[in-house]
């Protein structure tokens, strides 16, 4: 599967294209929407999220709730476009730099300066439009399509918060529960956290964040059960799963770090500490004692469930801004102020899920003849039955 997306942050709609779905897949509007209204939840969002009211129209590929085995086209309109039709208007205007808005006075931590700079635009709103995390909403479209391969085949995924600002959850009280229950509690609680005692000094903190004018940021953790082993590859650098899943939570905005399993811990334990020692039961085929690897083993996975965390910096748009320099002028001044959370990071956990979900069906797909679904159904089942009796 591939998929690209296009749009702006302030312009007329988020679109994507996607391509290599399998035939007679069920997808219908409302299957995405849920997802969509994630994203905008959690404790600490901003006005934004007051105006746009983001649902999913799919305009190709999808017949009677069925997918077609051709490209799914999907399309997310953005709300507030009406107020920003002048400036961020498709058609050349002249002169008028009022409504043009230009911006000159690029955000530290922002992509402002550097894309600037990149691609020759002395107008950084050409650049915040796109880097905005609004083009997050399409990337949550596409892995709710994803999702919806992932539960024809039994996976489930799920992920939560586990840390904001420096208040860490007890994870424990997430790993003892099944993809199922654990999304229960967390679509229950303000920063989709599964420790309540957390999350309250969590909700508390952003509150104090935003009085101050500043910003937080933390960790999130995605968990996929249902896997079955070797999914991915050794053979080729670009064919680990787990690189691919990497890259793809890197990718999300503000994200600067990923790690599997116990991840940087394990720099700090004997290898007899961190390894998965192998068993095997007539029932279940092979498990492992632990997962301290987080479901995988030379890019492939395990059949154990895949944990991955990311951590997200602080969201560099603050409303008690940092010095920067004029572009213009090359004079100092305090950056410029674009509508901004104070702390994104349960919004981030839904990004996250849906990222990995994407790579997850994806590697699926890539092993798998994938055409029809019910194929891919009988195939992957096989499989299974084969990795059992290996």
């Amino acid at each position: 599967m591939r998929y690209l997306t296009a749009g702006e942050s302030h312009g007329p709609q988020l679109t994507a294209i996607i391509e290599g779905l399998p035939a007679q897949l069920p997808l219908t509007a409302e299957m995405i929407n849920r997802e969509l209204k994630r994203r905008q939840g959690g404790h600490g969002r901003g006005r934004r999220m007051q105006i746009e009211k983001d649902t999913v129209d799919i305009a190709g590929g999808v017949r009677h709730g069925e997918t077609l085995g051709s490209p799914v086209a999907l399309v997310v309109h953005n709300d507030d476009w009406k107020h920003w039709t002048n400036i961020m208007g498709i058609e050349p205007v002249e002169g008028d730099e009022e409504v043009k808005r230009q911006i000159a006075r690029p955000r530290p931590g922002h992509a402002d300066l550097n894309g600037g700079i990149k691609y020759g635009h002395r107008d950084l709103r050409n650049v915040l439009e796109r880097s905005s995390a609004r083009e997050t909403t399409v990337r949550v479209a596409v892995g709710a399509v994803a999702k919806q391969v992932l539960a024809e085949l039994g996976i489930s995924i799920v992920a939560h918060v586990t840390e904001i600002g420096g208040i860490q959850a007890d994870v424990q009280k997430a790993h003892g529960k099944t993809a199922a229950e654990l999304r229960k509690i967390i679509e229950n609680d303000p920063v989709y956290c599964a420790d309540p005692e957390a999350s309250a000094k969590m909700t508390a903190l952003i509150d104090e964040t935003k009085k101050k004018g500043d910003s937080i940021g933390g960790t999130v953790e995605v968990i996929v059960e249902g896997m079955p082993a070797g999914i991915g590859s050794y053979v080729h650098y670009d064919r680990k799963l787990d690189a691919k899943i990497a890259q793809a939570v890197m990718s999300i905005n503000a994200f600067k770090g990923v790690e599997f399993g116990l991840g940087f811990e394990m720099a700090r334990r004997p290898g007899s500490q961190v390894h998965d020692e192998i068993l095997w039961s007539e029932e279940d085929g092979y498990t492992r004692r632990t997962n301290n690897l987080g479901g995988f083993e030379g890019g492939m996975t395990t059949g154990m469930p895949i944990i991955v965390r990311g951590v997200m910096k602080p969201i560099p748009t603050l409303y008690k801004p940092l010095e920067s320099v004029d572009i213009e002028t090359k004079e100092p001044f305090k950056a410029s102020i674009e509508r901004s959370d104070s702390c994104a990071v349960p919004a981030a956990s839904v990004v996250a899920e849906h990222v990995v979900a994407w790579e997850v069906a994806n590697a699926l797909l890539e092993q798998f003849d994938a055409d029809q679904l019910p194929r891919l159904q009988k195939n992957v089942a096989d499989y299974r039955a084969y990795t059992k009796g290996f």
